[in-house]
């Protein structure tokens, strides 16, 4: 039933139990889960602080590039095909951007992630993603209970 998922991550507690969903579900289905980052770093990204010699830029992709390596790690001991990426631009946007490319069978991301009062006052990425974009998406929320057998 599906082939290719992504998993956006931005290591909140959300999205590490999405990315923990994908697996198991790319794990079932035989799918690849290509595990995606994105660096936002907005307006401020390339601006230096006095006494500051790295970008706050650079620290949010070195920070994604963790996410991303950690969710290889767990992919890869869970016996699932992975690939992984870093990717720059407006979180949202970009998601559906990296869908179309691979030709996703279904994204799976967490119901928040780390975005605090910007997000809540422009809109959450998981909402974004499901109204424009054309995919299915499971969107995950941490703090669900284990739906049990029935």
């Amino acid at each position: 039933m599906f082939e290719t998922i992504v998993a956006p991550t931005d290591g909140s507690p959300h999205a590490e139990k999405a990315l923990a969903d994908a697996i198991e579900l790319a794990a079932d289905q035989g799918a690849t889960v290509h595990v995606i980052s994105v660096a936002d770093s907005g307006p401020f990204g390339n601006i230096r602080l006095p006494g500051e010699t790295a970008r706050p830029a650079d620290a949010i992709r070195d920070r994604a590039q963790e996410f991303v390596d950690e969710a290889i790690s767990s992919a890869e001991s869970a016996g699932v095909d992975v690939t992984g990426a870093v990717l720059d631009g407006p979180p949202p946007s970009t998601i559906l951007d990296y869908a179309r490319d691979v030709n996703a069978d279904l994204i799976v991301m967490g119901s928040r992630g780390r975005g605090g009062l910007h997000r809540a006052a422009v809109g959450s990425i998981a909402d974004h993603v499901i109204r424009f974009g054309e995919f299915r998406v499971l969107v995950v929320d941490a703090d669900d209970e284990p739906i049990e057998d029935v």
